[in-house]
């Protein structure tokens, strides 16, 4: 993998991406999360990313609504809990051109699943590490006897 290549040579596309709206529901962000293998959901308004909802945040406050600790979520349905009530809003970012040793260097610093690609306002795609991760599991060497030239090691 060539670390110097752009973002977008490894990006989920905007077109492969499963969005929900602010005003969505947690219902439904429950029934992505439950057919779907991904971890996170962006928060769209009209292409704009406005925030971010992951997973394990999602779980955390479902099992605190079966806990009882969110009086003001217990209160309401999950129909009625907008996703702009629970998604994150301080993203760290990177656009398509960036280049992807800038985007290993911020998963590393901060330690971020995901980074929306945003061009123009617009989000055009995502960015996790596993994205990084199965790239490189798919690289073969060029001649896949050198690998293995020194067997006494095996």
């Amino acid at each position: 993998m060539n670390l110097f290549a752009p973002v977008s040579a490894i990006m989920t596309d905007y077109h492969k991406l499963i969005t929900v709206g602010p005003d969505d529901s947690l219902a439904h962000v429950k029934e992505i999360f439950e057919k779907n293998a991904f971890h996170h959901i962006p928060v769209v308004r009209f292409r704009e990313i406005v925030g971010i909802i992951s997973k394990l945040d999602f779980e955390h406050i479902m099992g605190n609504i079966e806990a009882n600790n969110y009086k003001f979520l217990i209160d309401r349905r999950l129909d009625h809990i907008k996703a702009s009530d629970i998604m994150v809003t301080r993203l760290g970012k990177v656009e398509s051109t960036d280049r992807l040793n800038v985007v290993v260097e911020i998963f590393v610093i901060n330690r971020f699943h995901a980074l929306p690609v945003v061009d123009n306002n617009e989000l055009v795609g995502i960015i996790t590490p596993y994205d990084i991760l199965k790239r490189l599991s798919e690289e073969r060497p060029a001649d896949p006897t050198s690998v293995y030239e020194n067997n006494s090691a095996l």
